[in-house]
């Protein structure tokens, strides 16, 4: 998998850009879907990664991006779900978190936060 060409707002993927926050769930691409944590959003000024959300655990690896500024919260029960799934939980912004993801193992998804 090729992620490239990050900058607020919008990354490419393999070619194809987006302009929304994205879920890498085994070598597929789909929108990720906020909803579940919208609820959180005033305890956090920000509408926070809650493991409400559909988050793709099945792998070894799963990296967050949390961001341009790294202002995605990700909340305690994301963490204490991927230690009870021993999955390596790598919190980063976005920047960071899409160059970890070029040429990475099969066994790596990923939660990649575009904005703020």
């Amino acid at each position: 998998m090729q992620v490239s060409d990050y900058s607020f707002g919008s990354v490419r993927v393999d070619g194809v850009t987006y302009d929304h926050d994205l879920i890498i769930d085994r070598g597929k691409i789909r929108k990720r879907s906020k909803a579940a944590s919208r609820k959180y959003r005033g305890a956090y000024g920000h509408t926070p990664l809650s493991a409400e959300e559909d988050i793709p655990w099945h792998c070894r690896r799963l990296v967050i991006g949390t961001g341009a500024d790294g202002a995605l919260p990700v909340m305690q029960q994301v963490r204490d779900e991927a230690r009870r799934r021993k999955v390596d939980l790598i919190i980063l912004p976005t920047a960071a978190a899409a160059g970890m993801l070029t040429g990475a193992a099969a066994k790596t998804n990923a939660i990649l936060h575009l904005t703020c």
